[in-house]
């Protein structure tokens, strides 16, 4: 199976601890309808979005972190989540295409939670990704310790390493461009501070193929559909817009959120599009050999 049409979202510098002066572009694109009913329309195009920013703004995808590849003058070129800390390094959880092939850490700077701007100190990508995001996009994962550790963004995440993704709701979050579905991304949609989160419905898995075809999909991945209102959507859905790509996917397991997946790809950004999310719980092996002790549940 090869996804010719899909799109990476991302983009691609460094600097001690910086204060944070500028603000970021939020993440998602989102139905029309929602966007009309927070207040969008002429001349108020940003105010739609309330409701995504509301939702990305919960407690529990507080680890969801911007990059900026210009020395912090602005924020958004690319999102990570916060996995833990390993010997007073911070673990940064985000996609390996937002980083030139073999390139470093030091490509961006990482805010925490808490506002205080990081330096890359080290990076693993994962071996089977090759940069083509037509064939290996379940496995655009790169791991980035950061020059200290992260302790403003509560208790670190799980992560999910069970099969039953089809047909769940996730939400996705990042610190990306927005759009509404009739229209696609523009920058007259940014301008309210934080990053968003939208929901949607996996629609399709393809589970890892072994061994890995050479050219071809190798599979491990994770998708949705931007559909419209009266396709089924609901009233939060959406897809990931540029700069979204990093963060992660989230969804409900045993009654935690978990980490399902790495924002990492997609189609396009209006309605019949679909964003494609790296499956966590395909690379198990190689996040526990990157971090020793993540927590993961079924």
């Amino acid at each position: 199976m090869r996804l010719s049409r899909r799109r990476a979202f991302g983009g691609l510098l460094a600097a001690p601890l910086l204060p944070v002066l500028a603000q970021p572009a939020g993440a998602v694109i989102i139905l029309d309808s929602t966007w009309q009913a927070e207040g969008g329309g002429p001349d108020r195009e940003s105010a739609g979005f309330r409701a995504h920013v509301a939702l990305g703004s919960q407690p529990q995808f507080a680890g969801v972190i911007a990059l900026s590849d210009d020395d912090g003058e602005t924020w958004g070129a690319a999102s990570g989540t916060w996995i833990g800390n390993l010997g007073g390094r911070a673990q940064i959880l985000t996609a390996a295409h937002v980083f030139e092939q073999g390139g470093s850490a030091e490509e961006y700077l990482y805010r925490t939670p808490g506002g205080i701007v990081r330096h890359g100190a080290s990076i693993a990508f994962h071996p089977l990704y090759t940069w083509d995001n037509d064939e290996r996009t379940g496995y655009d994962m790169a791991i980035v310790g950061l020059d200290g550790p992260i302790e403003d963004g509560g208790l670190p995440p799980s992560l999910y390493g069970g099969r039953r993704e089809q047909g769940q709701r996730i939400v996705m979050v990042g610190f990306g461009g927005r759009g509404i579905g009739s229209a696609g991304e523009d920058s007259m949609y940014d301008g309210l501070p934080g990053k968003a989160a939208a929901e949607n419905i996996v629609a399709e898995v393809m589970d890892a193929l072994q061994p890995p075809p050479k050219e071809a999909d190798a599979g491990n991945w994770l998708a949705v559909t931007l559909r419209r209102e009266d396709e089924g959507a609901g009233r939060l859905d959406g897809i990931l817009g540029s700069g979204d790509s990093g963060g992660s996917a989230w969804l409900l397991a045993g009654g935690l959120w978990a980490i399902a997946g790495v924002n990492a790809n997609g189609t396009g950004d209006t309605y019949g599009s679909q964003s494609f999310f790296a499956r966590v719980s395909g690379t198990q092996d190689w996040l526990r050999s990157v971090v020793p002790g993540l927590s993961f549940v079924k």
